[in-house]
């Protein structure tokens, strides 16, 4: 490593903990007056840059350790983060807030030192509201990132045990998704898949789901993010309670289901070059489902706090992504004219209309930055935008910076990988209304990453002062 890199963090790191023993009990900073604040005026002219911060990757750190917590989001702040999304509901479907509807998690998976290590919480505060009070006392926005249709996992648990609600309670198993495996639909609870999701349109777990989240609502939070709020994949659901939903949605019941709906060579992300008007159907019947669950989901957060921003993060890729039924676009954007799966109405469930800010994945590789097409990072935010338009009032996008620059998987050189991070914060943030990273923990693995987002945030700043003169 560098010495001059080696002397920025360095100088980062003094900085991580002077900020976090003055914000130890002490009144929060004025981010205009800030010195930590990168010389920048918090105003609206300056775009939102998100960061992320998943349960399961970061909680070595952050189980069980409020210290932690406070260091790493006084990095954040200094590095020019402007929000961060806190996952709350990992990938268990348990909770790391408080509500009487839901098990707390006991513990979850991360890799330590390249070992898959089991990180028990044996901690009694409150997580959720730790990571808003340290949030708030820097000046960060804070928001709750809730994995929405998630039930359970095969390895989640101690020792890599199942864990979940689907695994607890085993009258919820009609909760579970079906998938058409190998020509029959079966409950996935029978299947070897180990992310466990739930029929998006059972009406029970609607409710659920709602209740989780207007208890969510109930705390100081500035936003809610739900993150796969959406089916599974192409082939989910087909269970009995879906057929029959399906079949009132188009007035009839087809004479081979669910074989008509997926004609054969289709796989799991693709559809067949043509399709048949049933399976236009069926894609709008699934659009459907998840536009009228976002309605509700909505109702119930804003009914208790309708201050509170009401959102999702979903992967840039709109061209392969109604393979998951989530229709991210604006009403007023048809796609019909572009592909042929997408039928006149499928637009009309679009969801970016309900949205108060939405998370775009610009996940491209560290060699497609820049472009006006989706598989660049640059071209992802900006398709984004045009399909949302103005339905929604803040759209921001950036990449999954998860790209390994030693051992066998190594693609990218360190230079490529961190220049591309530089790069994609303006990138991005001009083809959007803000910058969002995935995730925290791989700035934490590799400190230099750290430096590229500082590098590439205050880039954005000092150019975005020298057109406002």
């Amino acid at each position: 490593m560098k010495l001059k890199t080696l002397f920025r963090i360095s100088c980062s790191s003094l900085l991580i903990y002077c900020l976090a023993a003055c914000s130890d009990g002490n009144e929060p900073s004025d981010p205009k007056t800030d010195p930590d604040n990168n010389g920048q005026n918090e105003n609206a002219e300056l775009k939102p840059r998100y960061i992320w911060i998943d349960a399961s990757a970061n909680f070595p750190d952050f189980a069980n350790d409020i210290a932690k917590i406070r260091r790493d989001l006084a990095l954040a702040k200094q590095t020019g983060f402007t929000d961060i999304v806190v996952d709350i509901r990992p990938m268990t479907g348990d909770i790391l807030y408080n509500s009487p509807r839901c098990e707390q998690v006991p513990s979850l998976n991360a890799w330590v030192n390249n070992v898959k290590t089991t990180i028990k919480r044996t901690a009694t505060w409150d997580y959720l509201q730790t990571f808003i009070d340290e949030g708030h006392a820097l000046g960060l926005t804070v928001h709750a990132g809730f994995n929405t249709m998630i039930g359970g996992h095969a390895t989640g648990g101690n020792a890599n045990s199942p864990a979940g609600l689907l695994y607890r309670d085993s009258s919820k198993k009609e909760w579970a998704t079906y998938r058409y495996n190998n020509g029959n639909p079966c409950n996935i609870m029978d299947l070897p898949d180990q992310e466990k999701f739930l029929n998006p349109g059972h009406p029970e777990v609607q409710q659920y789901l709602c209740d989780l989240l207007a208890d969510l609502a109930k705390y100081n939070i500035d936003g809610i993010v739900l993150d796969r709020g959406r089916y599974n994949d192409l082939f989910t659901d087909f269970s009995p309670l879906s057929r029959q939903q399906f079949e009132e949605y188009i007035g009839y019941k087809p004479e081979n289901f669910p074989g008509d709906i997926l004609p054969p060579g289709t796989n799991e992300v693709y559809l067949p070059a043509e399709v048949s008007t049933l399976t236009q159907k069926w894609l709008e019947y699934r659009a459907k489902t998840i536009y009228d669950f976002m309605v509700k989901a909505r109702n119930a957060v804003k009914s208790v706090n309708p201050d509170i921003k009401f959102g999702v993060y979903v992967g840039g890729w709109y061209n392969s992504y109604y393979n998951t039924g989530a229709n991210w676009s604006s009403q007023g954007y048809d796609h019909s004219t572009k592909a042929k799966w997408c039928s006149p109405d499928y637009r009309k469930y679009a969801y970016a209309d309900l949205m108060d800010h939405m998370l775009i994945g610009a996940y491209a590789t560290p060699d497609a930055v820049s472009g006006n097409t989706e598989w660049t990072m640059e071209g992802f935010c900006f398709q984004a935008k045009n399909k949302i338009g103005k339905a929604c009032p803040l759209v921001v996008g950036g990449p999954d910076v998860d790209w390994r620059w030693t051992g066998s998987a190594a693609k990218y050189s360190q230079i490529e990988i961190l220049s591309a991070i530089r790069q994609s914060v303006t990138l991005c943030i001009n083809a959007c209304d803000g910058y969002f990273l995935f995730d925290m923990i791989h700035l934490k693995m590799d400190p230099e990453k750290w430096d590229a987002a500082r590098d590439g945030i205050n880039s954005y700043i000092l150019n975005a002062s020298k057109n406002r003169h």
